[in-house]
Formats: structure tokens, sequence, C-alpha cells
């Protein structure tokens, strides 16, 4: 797919179709756990092909389970039949030898299973996009080395955390272009640990190397969507757009009105009612009044497309899933 006129065409576009992070509900619809999804290829594929079927999203998007590439690296995962995936313990230190620390291949672990899904999926979802899904630098190595030491790392020992970081980023790079080869037509890589970083620190930490993905992989028939879910996103603006990506998605914390105009005109910007106190948490009622809010804020920029603030969480009603879409139609309807 010319993913170039994609995003211009979206941008063009009066009526936007909504963009969720809307995968892993498919368990409900095919009455099989989470565990049982993520160990088979074929189940994910199913799962996507199902979700493309039941709602007239703008893309299809893969998981969002960040656990796997830390799982490829060598960390312990907990997983359970309802919910995500999670990284137990750490594999990295502050008396790691990052040299010690070996890249695995792509095929490692779980990773294998990913980039299959997406190679059987991609024949038959023809309508929309497929985007595959990967987790960013700085969020894998902060699963490597565990999310408060490698903040405090960041300030006591940042030549190990860059040393890290190039290796997280390898395997990301050549993990993406796997997906790029099985036939995606774009990877969300999400990264929301940088939203946890103080500003001045993005730059150097996340976006740097967010920008060695992008070069790796994105050009007009794929391309890049950057996802960050943390409340320092407004402060950072300028080094998040940074990262070249061809689209822009952001979590709840972050206030969409505020960041719309500090993101690329010609990019696309994502987001964001709440995946978990709505989506999965919430009533149809309490979601149409949020997406109908977040509408009214944010409708205003042609580069704006409604979505999750993150992945939508395995076991969120269905009805609250359709309350989402409606709303975007009724707002649209109402003009």
């Amino acid at each position: 797919m010319d993913m170039e006129k994609w995003v211009a065409d979206v941008i063009a576009a009066e009526r936007k179709k909504p963009l969720p992070v809307l995968s892993f509900p498919a368990v409900q619809l095919m009455g099989i756990t989470v565990a049982e999804l993520i160990g088979d290829s074929k189940k994910q594929a199913e799962a996507m092909r199902l979700v493309a079927e039941r709602t007239d999203a703008a893309a299809s998007v893969s998981f969002m389970d960040l656990s796997v590439e830390a799982e490829a690296f060598g960390s312990e995962v907990r997983v359970s039949d309802d919910e995500v995936p999670t990284v137990v313990g750490s594999v990295v230190d502050e008396d790691s030898d990052p040299e010690d620390l070996e890249v695995p291949e792509v095929g490692a672990g779980r990773t294998g299973l990913y980039v299959e899904a997406i190679r059987e999926v991609a024949p038959l979802i023809q309508d929309r996009p497929v985007l595959a899904g990967c987790i960013g630098p700085f969020s894998l190595a902060g699963r490597l080395m565990d999310v408060s030491e490698a903040m405090v790392l960041c300030y006591e020992d940042p030549e190990l955390v860059h040393a890290v970081l190039a290796k997280c980023t390898a395997f990301i790079a050549a993990y993406a272009k796997a997906f790029k080869d099985a036939g995606a037509d774009g990877v969300v890589v999400a990264e929301p640990l940088a939203g946890l970083l103080p500003p001045a620190l993005v730059q150097g930490f996340s976006t740097d190397y967010v920008r060695r993905v992008v070069g790796a992989v994105q050009d007009a028939s794929f391309a890049v969507v950057y996802h960050n879910c943390g409340p320092s996103v407004v402060a950072a603006a300028e080094a998040v757009a940074a990262t070249g990506a061809a689209a822009f998605h952001f979590g709840n914390a972050v206030g969409m009105a505020e960041v719309l105009p500090l993101m690329p005109e010609g990019a696309l910007v994502m987001g964001n009612v709440d995946p978990a106190g709505q989506i999965r948490n919430g009533t149809p009622e309490s979601v149409r009044e949020a997406t109908l809010a977040l509408m009214e804020a944010c409708s205003g920029y042609p580069n704006f497309v409604p979505s999750t603030g993150c992945d939508v969480p395995p076991m969120s009603p269905w009805e609250n899933v359709d309350a989402f879409f409606a709303a975007v139609e009724e707002f649209y309807d109402r003009k």
C-alpha cells in the first residue's frame, strides 16, 4: 500500500474513520484465552481478521504485547488467561557488562510467531493498512534493566544505558524489517517509558534511537506510528516530533488538544479515549460522552484521528467498543 498517499487521504477526508488499538478483545469473539492467543500465529491472524470484519477501523492493528522483545532477550514473562503478558525482573543491572547482552535473532522467543501472524493476515485484509506492533528502544531497555533502575541509571551510568539502547535498537530495527518483509504496511512503535523521562532527556535516550528505527524501515510503502502514553509528551513535544514518524499516537495522560498543534501537520495524530477507564470499565453512555468530548476538542485539526489512548484490554465489553465507533459517527452526522 502507498502509505504516504494513505496518510494524505486520511488528512484530506472530512470524516475520519477511528483507529483504536484494538486486537486483544478478539479473544471474546473466538472463545479463547490470552495465553492461547499469544502462543499461536494462526489464532493471532484470525483475531485481527475478525476485528477488521467487525469494525470499520481506519487500519488493522496487531497486538501491543510489550513483553515479546524482552522475552527474546531472556526476560521472564508472566502470562495469564485474561490480561496482557508482563515482564518480571531484569536481566541487566548497574553491575552488568553490556557486552554480555546478546542481541537475539528475530524469531527468538515468540517474535517469530508475531511475524508469521502478520504474514498470514496481510493477504486477508486488503481494504485498510495492516500495522504490526513492537516496543520502542527506551521502553525495551527499561524492561531489561527494570523501569525504576533505568530511570536512575540515565543519571548515574548513562554509558551503560546507551550501550543497552544500542542493542535494543538493533533488534527492534531488524524486527520491524521482518514485519515489513512479511507484508505489514507499517508498525506501531510503543515507547511509553519515554513519556516518564524528564523532557530534557527524551531526545538523547529515546528520540535518537527511535529515529534509527524510522530510518531503517520507513518509506512510501511502510509507515512508523510512534506511540507514547506518558505525561511528559507535551513538554517534550519537539523531541517527540523529531522522531520523524509518519504518525503519532498518544495515551489518555496526554492532552490531545494541547499536543496536536505541536506535531507536524503532515503527520497523523491519534488518540485518546481512556482504554481502561472507559472502554474496559465504563458504560456505552460514558464511552459515548468521552468520545464526543474528544471529537469536539480535536476535530478541528485535519490530521487528528480518533483512537483509544492505548491498547484496549482483552476483556473490554464489545458494547463499549461499539459505542466508541458509534459516537464518532454521531459526531460527524451532527455536522
